[in-house]
């Protein structure tokens, strides 16, 4: 499975599709130069129970990690998945 991301300055997401079809994405704002806010997560049927929205979060940390930024994670998917993973709260704003 592949994790893509776009990102256009103001927002972003990280994102799986699969036969050309987005099944899982999760949405983030920019907010400042050293902070995104995760917004919204969602995985399709298609993947779910393959712990599809935790690599999700993965890669926004990661991303977080590389920029040397941090995170603010108002969706409540991804604010449960930074509680329950102690290795993620270096990026935590």
């Amino acid at each position: 499975m592949v994790i893509q991301h776009q990102d256009n300055g103001k927002n972003g997401k990280f994102y799986v599709e699969v036969a050309e079809v987005s099944e899982a994405e999760m949405t983030y704002l920019w907010s400042g130069e050293q902070r995104i806010i995760i917004d919204h997560t969602e995985v399709s049927d298609v993947l779910r129970g393959q712990q599809v929205g935790k690599q999700l979060v993965q890669a926004a940390v990661d991303f977080a990690r590389e920029k040397q930024i941090k995170i603010l994670p108002l969706c409540p998917f991804a604010n449960a998945v930074f509680k329950k993973t102690p290795d993620f709260q270096d990026v935590l704003f």
